[in-house]
């Protein structure tokens, strides 16, 4: 059984390989996959969830995801409490578990067949992703009777936040939660992208490659998924060739809005 696990403890973090042991505990057969994202960045983590959860996968493929900033309640917290544990169940087959924090489920709210709460404690540990949730995840996925609660309300669940930094990859190209046919620019025009206070001139582009090494290209990414109704979403991308556009930005956060000038 295929496991991503989506989170925020740093890549290489200890985190990691406690969370990886306790799954196998409930879960033996589980083939663990880490995909580690920024600190709090629940839309980065919703981005992985939607790539990694509406394309083809083995049958069977779990996303067990946790990017829990306790942002829902500003008040001091009683015994650890956070955000609750929540489920989806895609078109793909692939079943979806973690917090429903922030946008972590924002990308897949339309398309999932199913939305649920787990039937677990949303307290009762610092570590509720090592400490309570495997076992809920695992009940889940072994399909145990009352392992789900209540349906969520898709208005819990925000929408995609426009023109953004969705996700940061390991070669500085910037993921944006622009679609295509929202830039009102020809292929080879130059636009003006500023995030925060730095102001570049990029290529409009449909394809990453079609500029010369050096430049600045805005073109439809290798990022991508089909919805429920069939219809394939593709996002745009900020991508310098032989560089790292997050670099040339100044090392913009995930979230970060995206201006095109």
């Amino acid at each position: 059984m295929l496991v991503h696990i989506i989170a925020d403890y740093g890549f290489g973090d200890l985190a990691f390989a406690e969370v990886v042991q306790r799954i196998k505990l409930f879960l033996p057969d589980a083939e663990p996959i880490l995909t580690p994202v920024p600190a709090f960045a629940t839309l980065a983590a919703g981005f992985c969830i939607a790539h990694l959860g509406l394309n083809d996968s083995p049958a069977g493929t779990i996303i067990y995801h946790n990017v829990a900033p306790r942002e829902d309640d500003e008040q001091a917290r009683v015994a650890n409490a956070g955000e609750r544990l929540a489920f989806a169940r895609l078109p793909t087959g692939v079943r979806v578990i973690g917090v429903n924090a922030g946008y972590a489920f924002c990308f897949v709210r339309d398309a999932a067949y199913e939305l649920r709460w787990a039937a677990v404690a949303e307290q009762g540990s610092q570590f509720r992703s090592r400490d309570l949730f495997p076992q809920a995840a695992a009940a889940i996925a072994l399909g145990q009777p009352d392992a789900l609660a209540q349906k969520i309300p898709p208005e819990d669940i925000p929408d995609v936040p426009p023109n953004c930094i969705a996700y940061i990859d390991g070669y500085g190209n910037l993921k944006t939660t622009i679609q295509p046919q929202s830039i009102q620019a020809s292929d080879g025009e130059t636009v003006r992208v500023r995030i925060n206070d730095t102001e570049l001139e990029a290529i409009a582009s449909v394809g990453s490659f079609a500029v010369e090494p050096g430049q600045l290209a805005f073109a439809p990414g290798s990022s991508g998924w089909t919805n429920a109704q069939g219809e394939h979403t593709r996002w745009m991308e900020l991508f310098l060739r032989s560089g790292s556009a997050w670099e040339l930005f100044a090392r913009p956060a995930v979230g970060t809005r995206i201006h095109i000038l």
